[in-house]
């Protein structure tokens, strides 16, 4: 059964109005074309809705019962429908699931965290640990916000730039290369590295950029997480490179050591992505927007 919802107003109209006339001015239609939706929702009913009783229209004992029912029933297709509803934080219910790199959890989750509880009290935040591969989480809707240095190339995936920051080497003390003031390409290329990656990979754009100097090195390890990374630099002569910006509260937390990398890279950003089922749910867009304040990054000066 094919349902017209454009009745249901024409219905509710008519029961408040009790004329064809009246609910016609009420809709800003002609009369003709409301007699036509009474004619449809006797139809559709079997029900005469409205009858005349000489010259007024008298409403049907069905009519009658149902009349609350419409009123109700279009107030709550029109709250569906509506293309804006206002959001009351203070009662908000929701849980968001929030796939970040662990270093921006770490650097950010705290701030995010507390100005979610200022305001919305109700709602809670779940943060997953990343994947060793690409999924698709965000467009199944299991993952509300990814925050990480991935671009999603898919057209129905929203991304933006929340930050920059420029890649530093963190040694322990007491590294030979802790006592100048600079590292030079070829020092860098000559030590032995760990690399962070949560896929395991031995190469990266540093080992692009070394090759463009007719230069390389050799990565002993990889570690998933920056935090881990940094333990084996802490306790080796291993070279690790890492953002500064996301790592820097951690570095000086392990008493390590921070160089400038020795190589031309561009900044390394920061995307926060959402699928585009969310560009107008008011309840998503309000937690972008702390997230955004959040994860925003100023590089070191």
């Amino acid at each position: 059964m094919q349902l017209d919802l454009n009745l249901l107003t024409a219905l509710d109209a008519l029961l408040e109005e009790g004329s064809v006339t009246g609910a016609a001015a009420r809709l800003h239609v002609t009369a003709p074309a409301m007699s036509r939706s009474l004619g449809r929702i006797r139809h559709t009913t079997g029900d005469q809705i409205l009858v005349r009783t000489g010259r007024t229209m008298t409403p049907t004992p069905y009519a009658i019962a149902v009349r609350e029912q419409v009123h109700e029933l279009l107030h709550q297709v029109q709250g569906v429908l509506a293309p804006s509803r206002e959001l009351d934080l203070a009662t908000l219910e929701r849980t968001f699931t929030l796939r970040w790199h662990d270093s921006l959890v770490a650097l950010s989750g705290p701030a995010l965290l507390a100005a979610v509880r200022a305001e919305a009290p109700g709602v809670r935040l779940r943060f997953a640990a990343e994947s060793s591969l690409d999924t698709p989480e965000l467009r199944r809707g299991e993952v509300d916000l990814e925050a990480n240095a991935n671009r999603p190339s898919a057209p129905d995936i929203r991304a933006e730039s929340v930050g920059a920051t420029r890649l530093v080497i963190a040694v322990r003390k007491g590294h030979p290369l802790a006592r100048g003031r600079a590292v030079t390409a070829e020092q860098y290329a000559a030590a032995e590295h760990v690399n962070v990656s949560r896929r395991g990979n031995l190469h990266n754009a540093i080992d692009d950029a070394l090759g463009t100097l007719g230069l390389s090195r050799r990565v002993v390890a990889t570690a998933p997480t920056e935090a881990a990374a940094l333990e084996f630099a802490r306790g080796s002569d291993l070279l690790v490179s890492v953002p500064e910006a996301t790592t820097r509260s951690a570095v000086a937390d392990l008493g390590l050591v921070v160089l400038p990398l020795p190589l031309e890279l561009p900044l390394a950003s920061v995307y926060l992505s959402w699928h585009q089922r969310y560009d107008t749910d008011h309840a998503h867009t309000w937690l972008r927007g702390l997230a955004r304040t959040a994860l925003t990054m100023r590089e070191a000066p």
